[in-house]
């Protein structure tokens, strides 16, 4: 085949090319002019409601952007308000609302009771739940150990002598400054009291050859009880300021209603004051 022959096929195809091209511009640019145009039309709608709108409500457009601000920013703390609150509600009765305390001291014998027991020790341990930052609800296990005046003993022959008494009350404590690191607060309680007052012989011999005392007299009682009080705390510090742990000092009147010492299972209503100091938190 010659030359000039592929030469005329060439340009016979690259004729055909440049109509095909002339035929499709026109309709792309038509489709690309359509688009823009309807984009226009949108965003001028667009524009055009927003003007009706703001023309309607009598403001200017400064007005209506702060307005807008101020509805975004009020639904993002109402948002976040609601879930502050719900996370506090769930979280009520959650870990960081839980209480313990545990403290130790002496107790002082006062009223009618004063022949039948001596000053003593006790120590004291509680759990419950911080209710707000006022009021914390506590269940407390108390022991208490008194000794027995030296004539009570005697009217008795034996040697030696004690009182216990152990108490598992609900307590309400009242924080009457809650936002002061050094507070006054009111505590008080009722529930189950058990005494019991033993009365001791000293016979010999334990395998190292020290005399043992032997209970040979016993009187237990079972009761309800309360107590009421006040306390003194001192809340630790903590980075901001907003630690739960405080360091009490607080003295309590405690009155067991007992039987009277006529009876046989014990030794009449107890009246003393016990002394504690602990930490709570």
């Amino acid at each position: 085949m010659s030359s000039p022959h592929w030469m005329s096929l060439l340009r016979r195809v690259s004729l055909l090319c440049g109509l095909a091209i002339i035929a499709v511009g026109p309709a792309v640019a038509q489709s690309t002019s359509s688009s823009n145009t309807s984009n226009t039309l949108s965003a001028s709608e667009s524009s055009s409601t927003s003007n009706e709108l703001v023309a309607d409500s009598g403001l200017g457009d400064g007005e209506t952007l702060s307005l807008a601000v101020a509805a975004l920013g009020s639904g993002t703390g109402s948002g976040a308000a609601q879930e502050e609150g719900g996370g506090w509600r769930h979280g009520r009765f959650g870990a960081s609302h839980l209480a313990f305390e545990a403290g130790a001291g002496f107790n002082a014998p006062i009223g009618n009771d004063t022949p039948f027991i001596t000053w003593g020790g006790n120590f004291t341990v509680g759990g419950g739940l911080h209710l707000s930052k006022r009021v914390t609800a506590l269940l407390e296990y108390q022991f208490i150990d008194d000794k027995l005046p030296g004539a009570f003993i005697a009217a008795e022959g034996t040697s030696a002598g004690d009182s216990h008494i152990s108490s598992i009350t609900g307590s309400p404590v009242i924080d009457l400054f809650p936002k002061k690191s050094n507070s006054i607060y009111l505590v008080g309680g009722y529930g189950y009291y058990h005494k019991s007052t033993n009365f001791n012989d000293y016979e010999c011999c334990s395998i190292y050859g020290d005399d043992v005392a032997v209970t040979v007299g016993s009187f237990t009682s079972n009761q309800w009880g309360g107590n009421a009080g006040l306390g003194y705390s001192h809340r630790l510090g903590g980075v901001y300021g907003d630690s739960k742990t405080k360091l009490f000092a607080e003295a309590r009147y405690t009155f067991i209603h007992t039987p009277p010492i006529t009876a046989t299972n014990g030794l009449g209503t107890t009246e003393l004051i016990p002394v504690n100091f602990g930490v709570r938190w």
